[in-house]
């Protein structure tokens, strides 16, 4: 495997991109405004801990991974891709859209790829869901939500929409195959002014589909579960249970008799899904993206789509209204 990936960020979530890009062996230096935490990761990998410049001066460094704060995404990204650097950024892709596109036109101007850490689409169960979905065994898709619920981490640069919900909106965009059309977010600041803790983000598609994603990081007890309805059954994926239990299907059936809807219910089944970890799944697709200069599967457009949906959830919250998206 050659070394050719540099990660800018060890910090919580970057020291998890570090530990999986050097066990595939593609972990070619790190960087960090620490330079003290950076140079502990460089001499545990046995990589190089060098600056920002240094690693786009560096020809050998094919690939670049931004675990910095979102403000940073945008002008590091752009500058890397200049730099004919692929760029694998965690989510969200931006800070608004405008940067998103600015970001995506870079790429397409340098030749290089696009990618956003939109880690749950990576996950062994999700694409088990998804190719369900696909196959068309549920029938069509009537209602699709999403919770993410947990007691911290509060945050107080981003609220929990930003925080919590590109995950689960990326999970269901990628079910429906479509943006929504209106968006609305009811939602509470409790503990800080102006920065949610708790919200739901409602959608509503052209094709009379209906979702909706929960975030709380002020909830009892974690709960990070996805629920699909489909006319011929439900599928359920419980990220808090064990793997063998993380994929529910219920083939529930909704008849009609004498024009009044009747419920058929079904016993639950569990199935089966090879294990692997989604992050080293996500890492591993990077380098795929990198040796083959091909699409990622999350790429600059699917982050835009992204983005355009927490826009709009939070002008929805600010301004207390629904939101069409194509509006914005």
């Amino acid at each position: 495997m050659k070394k050719n990936i540099a990660i800018i960020g060890c910090g919580h979530w970057g020291k998890n991109l570090v530990r999986n890009f050097a066990e595939l062996g593609a972990l070619a230096a790190v960087c960090d405004p620490n330079d003290k935490l950076a140079q502990s990761y460089a001499e545990q990998y046995n990589v190089g801990n060098l600056s920002f410049a240094a690693i786009l001066a560096n020809p050998a460094i094919e690939g670049v991974v931004l675990a910095v704060p979102v403000s940073l995404h945008a002008s590091m990204a752009i500058e890397a891709m200049n730099a004919r650097k692929h760029v694998y950024v965690e989510k969200p892709l931006a800070m608004n859209t405008i940067e998103a596109e600015a970001m995506i036109a870079s790429a397409k101007k340098n030749g290089v790829q696009l990618m956003v850490g939109h880690l749950l689409q990576y996950h062994p169960i999700f694409m088990a869901v998804r190719e369900l979905v696909e196959s068309g065994e549920l029938g069509s898709l009537s209602y699709v939500y999403s919770n993410r619920l947990s007691f911290g981490k509060v945050r107080s640069e981003e609220d929990v929409i930003w925080s919590f919900a590109p995950h689960d909106i990326s999970m269901i965009l990628s079910l429906t195959g479509q943006e929504p059309e209106v968006v609305r977010t009811v939602s509470s600041c409790i503990l800080q002014p102006d920065i949610a803790d708790t919200a739901t983000v409602h959608m509503e598609f052209k094709s009379a589909i209906k979702a909706h994603v929960s975030v709380s990081w002020l909830h009892p007890y974690k709960e990070q579960k996805l629920v699909v309805v489909g006319q011929r059954g439900m599928i359920v994926f419980d990220d808090t249970k064990p793997w063998n239990e993380k994929l529910a299907v219920y083939r529930h059936i909704v008849h009609s008799t004498d024009g009044l809807p009747s419920l058929k219910k079904a016993e639950v089944e569990y199935l089966e899904v090879p294990q692997s970890e989604p992050l080293k799944n996500e890492c591993q697709h990077f380098i795929n993206v990198i040796s083959e200069n091909a699409v990622p599967l999350t790429d600059g457009d699917e982050g835009l789509r992204v983005l355009k949906v927490l826009s709009a959830a939070s002008l929805s919250e600010s301004e207390k209204r629904d939101v069409e998206v194509y509006a914005l």
